[in-house]
């Protein structure tokens, strides 16, 4: 590694953006753990649901909660141990950007039923489905804001680590 590249890795990996996408990645770890855990447990379930197939990808609930439950772990694993903070933050935002496009489509189809996100186990939590909607909205928001906003703090301050390191040349 140059010594440029080697000053900006260091001068890059410190301070508060250092800190605050730490944070996030680990609190959206512990998120997606949480919601990957939920489908697949719902995955596993009885619910007449689970055998329909979903308004976009065309396979039964069940295999898509399976599917998507598996990915999340594979992302909070990612995430809490330390693959790399750039990476982690790159996996979230490839997945809540997969999200979006998903709730997106489900609008642009006319589906405006709540999203089955959590399977059954707003039932077993005894909660409502409007109720567990809007909390995926957030959630979903939080990781789409969060992983664009780290990423493009990391980025420009990247860019201006070089930038002041090229002028000093």
């Amino acid at each position: 590694m140059s010594a440029l590249n080697e000053e900006v890795v260091n001068n890059t990996e410190s301070g508060s953006s250092s800190r605050l996408s730490r944070f996030f990645v680990l609190s959206a770890g512990a998120i997606l753990v949480l919601t990957g855990l939920a489908k697949l447990w719902s995955a596993f379930g009885h619910a007449r649901i689970l055998d329909v197939p979903t308004p976009i990808l065309g396979i039964s609930f069940s295999h898509s909660m399976l599917a998507v439950g598996v990915l999340e772990l594979l992302i909070a694993s990612s995430c809490l141990l330390g693959t790399g903070r750039k990476v982690s933050l790159a996996l979230i935002a490839w997945l809540a950007t997969n999200f979006l496009v998903y709730r997106l489509g489900l609008l642009w189809v006319g589906y405006h039923k709540p999203c089955s996100c959590l399977g059954n186990l707003t039932d077993a939590l005894h909660i409502s489905p409007q109720a567990a909607d809007t909390a995926m909205k957030i959630v979903l928001a939080y990781l789409l804001l969060g992983s664009y906003g780290c990423l493009l703090w990391r980025w420009r301050d990247n860019r201006r680590v070089r930038l002041s390191l090229v002028s000093k040349l």
